[in-house]
């Protein structure tokens, strides 16, 4: 039981697990909130909402935490962003430690899905592009707009956003700057960054460096990107563009946006571009029609990219599945995803992960929703069943947004959020293949048959 309890799989687990306890007690501690006082449950939702960068909050950051509790949950946003076995794998290659190839495996297949690159450079790479583009961030926020963002302010934001945290140190997030194109993109940018994936990033910087000096692609393809970089930056500006022309003309014909068409379209592309696991909001989500909140659901479960410091099923999953729903309508044998069709194996694993996604977002709504009135009739509890389910996919997603219900949740309805934020945060796939590492492979195969369906 130890040693399957030590394996890569469950070293995620642990580690997340670990960060989440010793946030709690730090943020529970009188110099966290000195003269205010904080629940120990109210602590733990805090710690894992930073540490699982969803952004869902019970207290308002800004005011309530001290400087020391507000460093401690950019702590957390930092080591839940990057990813506690990307720091753990960096530090025993600096430490001189043997890694083994069954750790090499694990931390590929969750960054790079190819088991034969090199730990030790790309974890450098990952550490030092990430801080590279949060000094960045930070620079152009505060230079940007001194007044509003302090050297402080600008630092945390710019974590918090490449992160794809959604914390604020302002009560009312952004919608101060909710007309501001300036200091919106620059968020916008951070959180597309830190949702493209580690990979993604690095293969990007290559090839503007190759661009630079007039080199072919290093990878000796005839195309410029590779096959996983090429599906997920095509994903992501279709989700961008289809979710802001969406969400648009719901509020155009909805609730009647009234201002000038481009800070409109900005409100529409900012809700767009942080609904995909950031959690900043440039407006109330309360404020908007229920078409735009089911919008905002969808792309909130569907995520960012793989390897990146996102929730979500992924874009990865989505354009399989979809791929895999066009081939039905074509009678199509293979599933095609760009140029290459999608192997039997990964299609599986993209319909388990979406039927676990739909399991458990399904089964935690019918479980707030029992902690949050099911003794109430219908009548009295009207529309609440979507700010339950807005609540719980923020929470599988680990975005951040909701309609206003968080502080005001039960205990039990926190405890449900608390093990959505976890287990969103890690994965379903990653939780289901740790569990079956504790299995024994099957020597056998029952006999097969046909079965009527649909």
């Amino acid at each position: 039981m130890r040693t399957k309890l030590l394996t890569p799989f469950w070293l995620p687990v642990h580690f997340f697990t670990l960060g989440i306890l010793l946030g709690t007690v730090l943020l529970h501690a009188d110099a966290a909130h000195p003269g205010q006082t904080l629940s120990w449950l109210d602590s733990l939702f805090t710690a894992t909402s930073a540490m699982c960068v969803t952004g869902l909050i019970v207290v308002d950051t800004g005011s309530f935490f001290s400087p020391y509790g507000q460093g401690v949950i950019l702590a957390l946003i930092q080591l839940g962003g990057l990813g506690i076995m990307t720091y753990t794998s960096l530090a025993l290659y600096l430490l001189g430690q043997h890694v083994s190839l069954a750790d090499r495996l694990a931390v590929s297949n969750s960054l790079l899905h190819d088991p034969s690159f090199s730990l030790k450079s790309f974890l450098m790479r990952v550490v030092i592009g990430t801080f590279a583009i949060e000094l960045v961030g930070t620079a152009l926020l505060y230079f940007s707009h001194p007044g509003g963002f302090s050297l402080w302010s600008a630092f945390f934001h710019s974590i918090s956003a490449f992160c794809n945290a959604g914390f604020s140190l302002y009560s009312d997030s952004l919608t101060r700057w909710q007309g501001d194109w300036g200091i919106c993109s620059i968020f916008m940018a951070l959180i597309i960054l830190g949702g493209l994936g580690f990979y993604v990033l690095n293969e990007l910087a290559t090839r503007i460096a190759d661009a630079a000096r007039l080199r072919p692609p290093r990878n000796g393809s005839c195309y410029f990107f590779t096959w996983h970089t090429s599906v997920v930056l095509k994903t992501t500006a279709f989700l961008i563009v289809a979710g802001t022309l969406a969400i648009y003309f719901a509020e155009m014909y909805g609730s009647g946006w009234s201002g000038p068409w481009h800070k409109e379209l900005l409100k529409a592309l900012f809700n767009s571009v942080t609904s995909r696991t950031a959690g900043f909001n440039t407006m109330e989500m309360a404020d908007l029609t229920n078409v735009s909140l089911v919008l905002i659901l969808m792309l909130m479960l569907i995520g960012g990219s793989p390897g990146s410091c996102a929730g979500g099923v992924k874009t990865t999953t989505f354009r399989a599945i979809w791929g895999f729903i066009v081939a039905q309508f074509k009678g199509a044998e293979q599933a095609r995803v760009g140029r290459f069709a999608l192997d039997l194996h990964s299609m599986r694993r993209a319909l388990t992960l979406a039927v676990f996604a739909a399991f458990i977002v399904g089964f935690s709504s019918l479980a707030l929703e029992i902690t949050e009135g099911g003794d109430l009739p219908h009548h009295m509890v009207r529309g609440h069943f979507l700010d339950t389910l807005f609540e719980v996919v923020s929470a599988f997603g680990t975005v951040g947004l909701s309609t206003g219900i968080t502080d005001s949740l039960s205990a039990p309805g926190k405890g449900v959020i608390i093990m959505l934020m976890f287990v969103g945060r890690l994965g379903p796939i990653w939780l289901l293949s740790a569990l079956h590492s504790w299995q024994r492979p099957t020597r056998y195969k029952v006999p097969e048959d046909s079965l009527p369906l649909g």
